[in-house]
């Protein structure tokens, strides 16, 4: 328990590192996405190149991305049925920023230190289907109730196909699916590339950290964040004690139930004309509560 104690430690270090550095002026906010797109389309990558190459996997493991869709679906319809008698601005508010998980760069980095190889292919597969509703899902049903327009598979796939992840996880689950081989090469720099993930990303998440919504926004937030969570542990007990998978899996599962809303949200809001400071301080805050409970159900878990 220890163990795990110092690297969860670690990981919070190195958020609290990436925050300090941006206030004392090393890193600036515009800074946030130049090392977003270092780690998103470079780390972890190579992290998914590297837990995939040579795993065998079981084709039951395939649901997970299906079970993803399932529980964004979930949040979003929680979204919409508990504001029928709110204004449809804030019904479209909720649909989007209570769904979507942060997996990338917040759950790959714990599952890469603390769960092996088959805790990685688990949160993958699981993010595969999370990103269907990340990038384009969510946004789509919330627009819909918001201004009427109509649900857009096209721009679903648009950004899927942009998202560098994404396709990685599509690949290389076909590449291991038809048993085609991962070039040494390629391998070993995937390695090398992929043992900073854990700490870019960290990195990455305290330089991003911010909190911009109004004291007015309290009760909104904590009212939101309380249905997240609670849902989050509902969904965790039934993973951990009804699922059918292994144990490495179900821990993953547990951890990828509790993490943080999805990082894409507060630009769909944006996108969508809502209010980004409260959706940008509602991410944030998840950050801090999805660390704390992560830390404590890996010590509880493992």
């Amino acid at each position: 328990m220890l163990d795990i104690l110092m690297r969860a430690g670690s990981f919070v270090a190195i958020i609290l590192l990436g925050y300090l550095l941006k206030r004392i002026g090393f890193f600036k906010q515009e800074d946030f996405t130049i090392l977003s797109r270092i780690t998103i389309r470079i780390t972890l990558p190579a992290t998914i190149i590297t837990s995939f190459a040579g795993k065998e996997i079981d084709t039951a493991l395939l649901s997970l991305t299906l079970l993803a869709i399932g529980c964004g679906l979930l949040y979003v319809a929680i979204g919409f049925l508990t504001n029928r008698k709110k204004s449809k601005d804030q019904q479209a508010f909720e649909m989007l920023n209570l769904s979507g998980y942060n997996i990338g760069t917040f759950v790959i980095p714990f599952a890469q230190s603390f769960l092996g190889s088959m805790g990685v292919i688990a949160t993958s597969l699981f993010d595969t289907g999370n990103a269907v509703m990340c990038l384009g899902g969510a946004f789509s049903l919330a627009s819909m109730v918001k201004d009427g327009s109509g649900f857009s598979v096209r721009r679903i796939l648009k950004s899927l196909s942009r998202s560098v992840p994404f396709v990685c996880y599509v690949l290389m689950l076909l590449m291991n699916l038809l048993k085609l081989p991962v070039p040494n090469f390629v391998m070993s720099c995937a390695g090398i590339i992929g043992s900073a993930n854990a700490f870019m990303a960290m990195l990455m998440i305290g330089v991003g950290f911010k909190l911009e919504g109004d004291r007015s926004q309290i009760w909104t937030i904590v009212r939101m964040l309380a249905i997240r969570y609670g849902v989050a542990a509902v969904l965790a007990c039934i993973f951990y004690f009804v699922l059918p998978f292994e144990l490495e899996i179900r821990q993953a599962l547990v951890i990828l139930a509790v993490s943080p809303i999805g990082s894409a949200v507060p630009g769909f809001t944006g996108e969508m004309k809502g209010d980004v400071g409260l959706s940008s301080a509602l991410n944030s805050m998840s950050i801090i509560i999805s660390i704390t409970v992560t830390v404590i159900l890996l010590s509880v878990m493992l």
